[in-house]
């Protein structure tokens, strides 16, 4: 694929912005991550869960164990629980219960990944073909979700970018000769990021990593190059970086986080579906038109063009990248949407090449099917976000609200500008007006809709409650039936977990509130009465759990502190 772009072909302002990339793209993601990472509540389950074991990390002060309430949480290394509690520590306040802390590093996270991608692009792309690669992956779906969320993959999508560009250059080097090879310094860094990401999820970019570099080897039928990437200094930089506190869990833990981390999370993940979040290969193909929209306008017809020119070094490392990553993922037993995300930044690449691309093949049949359904596929997911903008509030919240609709028409004018631009081979524009569909339609749902989606917000709506019906010298609160990781986080790490007669137990010792959800509400009175106890209700709520894809309603309960307790006890 001949990189190269017609004259005028870009807006003067795109040709600005691509003389500064780096500020270019922080005003980009700022613009469409940054909104939502400041309001979105805290999400169940996974956001919650990392959050409050990273909040359990400053509030022990031990750097080493990684625990949720009163358990253990051995699934992820403690690379992320050291990057969330330092940002929650140096942001947050005392209570360190503030949500948006704790996203800071996949904020930061994300847009390294978006330079880094814009780095691993101009190995052989001009700036502005690089930049739109980088834009195109700032504005998907998938990845704006993840920088929005206090989990792992923004951050892990970092380590891989940083370790793929170098491998990258490394291969470009060995396939022509004029290049110059990436120094010894550049490949420990490398390095370096590889061994962060082994930090941060374990061996998820060993696989990614491996899989590429496998895939290009054997097509290209040559593996010599392999010993460019100093592969003993590197497994030191590795040990260096993971050691230390492989060993020391190792010895805190009496070898439970590798039993529980290695053979039952990764090992149930690739036997079969854990946590039911098992699926059949093709599960991430289904979800491609969602998740890497608007970018998906292009995908189709980049890789067709990559194949065609599958003679260059840079289409074949991006096809076995994207290929091998894919098909890795798609086997695993255990599919969740996120899982695919290091797959999507050489198909941003391709997809941008394919946009700026000078050289064009004259477009058969196959050209036209493949445009065709990427076409469809990008008004779909048009369609599809303009149309939860617009009823999402009615199914769960307030119900109509007419200055969402029109901002979301707004979007949805964008898009089809987007679509008609693309029609009239006019990719450029098309994809300058794709990206600022999603720029509307992205901050719409996070600031726009999604606060007005009371029903699904449970957790901060019973916390407040909670918080509004204490009294000095309560105990911690009890909660029974609706235990979602985010009313943990809000309430607190004392809070008492417990079913209908465990949760009668203990607000019969101590008192105080008691949250109980109507599944455990028969049990919890049941048992307060054998204790002869009383609970008084205070306050109540209903909701929609969505984690369960169930309707809730929660009592809150005051009950009274047995005679010969203090108020403080």
């Amino acid at each position: 694929m001949t990189e190269a772009a017609a004259p005028g072909s870009e807006p003067s302002l795109y040709a600005r912005c691509a003389g500064r990339p780096a500020l270019s793209l922080l005003v980009l993601c700022l613009f469409i991550w940054f909104p939502g990472a400041m309001t979105l509540p805290p999400l169940d389950r996974d956001e919650s869960r990392f959050a409050q074991a990273s909040k359990q990390m400053i509030e022990t002060g031990d750097l080493i164990d990684i625990r949720f309430s009163t358990g253990v949480r051995y699934n992820k290394p403690v690379g992320i629980y050291w990057l969330q509690s330092a940002s929650a520590k140096l942001l947050g306040s005392d209570r360190h219960d503030q949500i948006w802390t704790y996203r800071i590093p996949s904020l930061i996270g994300g847009y390294l990944a978006v330079l880094l991608l814009y780095w691993c692009a101009r190995a052989f792309l001009k700036p502005e073909t690089a930049l739109a690669a980088a834009a195109l992956l700032a504005s998907s779906v998938l990845l704006t979700a993840e920088t929005q969320i206090a989990t792992t993959d923004a951050v892990l999508l970092a380590a891989t970018l940083g370790a793929q560009a170098v491998l990258f250059r490394i291969y470009l080097a060995a396939r022509d000769p004029a290049r110059e090879k990436p120094g010894a310094v550049l490949v420990l860094l490398g390095w370096f990021a590889f061994a962060f990401g082994v930090l941060i999820k374990g061996p998820v970019v060993v696989g990614v990593l491996g899989a590429t570099a496998f895939a290009v080897s054997l097509w290209d039928r040559e593996w010599r190059w392999l010993k460019e990437t100093r592969p003993l200094r590197g497994l030191l930089v590795t040990a260096f970086v993971v050691l230390p506190w492989a060993i020391a869990i190792a010895v805190q833990s009496h070898g439970a986080f590798y039993r529980q981390s290695l053979g039952h999370d990764f090992g149930d993940k690739l036997m079969g579906g854990q946590e039911s979040h098992g699926a059949p290969p093709g599960y991430y193909l289904a979800l491609v038109t969602l998740t890497l929209w608007p970018a998906i306008l292009f995908v189709l017809p980049s890789i067709r063009a990559a194949w065609r020119d599958r003679a260059s070094p840079a289409m074949r490392f991006l096809m076995a990248w994207a290929g091998a990553a894919w098909l890795m993922f798609e086997l695993v037993p255990t599919k969740l949407p996120h899982y695919i995300l290091p797959a999507y930044p050489a198909l941003a690449i391709l997809a941008a090449a394919w946009v700026f691309d000078a050289a064009r093949a004259q477009p058969t049949t196959a050209d036209y099917v493949l445009r065709l359904i990427a076409r469809l596929q990008f008004v779909l997911g048009l369609a599809a976000f303009a149309i939860v903008a617009a009823l999402a509030p009615v199914r769960f919240g307030t119900g109509v609200f007419w200055p969402l609709i029109a901002i979301a028409g707004v979007g949805a004018v964008f898009g089809l500008w987007a679509f008609v631009a693309d029609f009239r081979a006019r990719r450029v524009q098309a994809l300058v007006a794709a990206i600022a569909a999603a720029a509307i339609l992205i901050p719409l749902l996070t600031v726009g809709v999604a606060p007005r989606l009371e029903a699904l917000w449970v957790s901060p709506r019973a916390a407040a409650l909670a918080l509004k019906d204490r009294r000095p010298g309560d105990p911690a609160p009890i909660v029974a039936g609706y235990v979602e990781p985010s009313l943990i986080f809000l309430l607190g790490t004392d809070t008492h977990v417990a079913v209908g007669a465990g949760a009668a137990a203990i607000a019969a010792r101590q008192g105080g509130l008691a949250l109980i959800e109507d599944r455990e509400r028969s049990a919890f009175l049941a048992g307060l009465g054998a204790r002869d106890s009383q609970a008084f209700p205070v306050d109540d709520l209903r909701g929609y759990d969505y984690s369960h894809g169930r309707k809730v309603h929660i009592v809150i309960y005051r009950v009274a502190s047995p005679p010969s307790a203090s108020p403080s006890e």
